[in-house]
């Protein structure tokens, strides 16, 4: 008989949280180590991780920081062989944003969201999927967007790369299932976060994100937990090549008018 009580349980796994330091990343680490497993706080910003890495010891949880720039493939392959254990889980978070019209999108700011949001992603996947191949198992999370799905103006760029990492993660699903490796993508909608400071700082704008929603308002970073908690664990043994939208309903209504009933 299924034990179903321990279809979430996490200990003697070992996850890397990719953004650990800072936001979604953070909470997921938090999330991670609640449910058992040894995570691994990986950012770019190295006092962050050791932050998120300190509350999650003092909470009674086992976690270790680490310094990485997903952007240099060499500085991931050095990281992962000195981690010191196989990684079981992947999660992927960091990403920018360069809020314009794209005609007025410099080549820079072109390469700039490209390499870390797309290049990034892609040295990352193909670092710790070639570890969980070998391994024969693992589950690798991304994190997209709603914006790969629907845009508004200002986000061309940005969206691109979302939808990019989606059709990554669906390729590599297909290619690493024979394996035991499981790969999947969280949609997360509006969330506080760095990323969104922007919106957030202009009341007009950070409302009109609330009002979208089918929920009438925004999510915290805790709020991507759960999914993440859900496709790290045997809960979704059989869920690969996903895309979840963890989004408020804001992708399911059309929201443009609230009709009289």
């Amino acid at each position: 008989m299924n034990n179903y009580r321990q279809l979430f349980e996490l200990g003697g796994k070992t996850a890397l949280v990719v953004g650990g330091g800072s936001g979604i990343g953070q909470a997921t680490a938090h999330g991670l180590a609640a449910f058992g497993a040894h995570v691994i706080c990986a950012d770019i910003n190295l006092t962050d991780a050791e932050a998120t890495v300190a509350t999650i010891q003092q909470a009674g949880g086992k976690a270790q920081a680490l310094l990485l720039d997903m952007r240099d493939s060499d500085a991931i392959r050095s990281a992962l062989d000195g981690v010191g254990a196989v990684v079981d889980v992947l999660v992927c978070t960091p990403s920018i944003n360069v809020r314009k019209p794209l005609l007025q999108i410099s080549d820079e700011e072109f390469d700039r969201v490209v390499n870390l949001n797309l290049r990034g992603t892609f040295l990352l996947l193909r670092a710790v999927g070639k570890d969980m191949a070998q391994q024969r198992r693992g589950s690798i999370i991304v994190f997209s967007s709603i914006r790969a799905a629907v845009i508004e103006p200002g986000q061309s760029v940005y969206a691109a790369t979302k939808a990019g990492v989606v059709q990554m993660a669906r390729t590599l699903a297909a290619e690493l299932g024979p394996l035991g490796v499981r790969v999947n993508a969280i949609a997360p909608g509006v969330v506080e976060t760095p990323l969104t400071a922007q919106i957030k700082n202009q009341p007009d704008w950070h409302q009109a994100y609330a009002d979208k929603s089918i929920l009438q308002r925004w999510a915290q970073p805790s709020e991507m937990v759960g999914a993440v908690i859900y496709l790290a664990s045997d809960a979704s043994s059989y869920v690969t090549g996903s895309l979840l939208f963890v989004d408020g309903g804001w992708t399911a209504a059309d929201g443009r008018f609230t009709p009289p009933l």
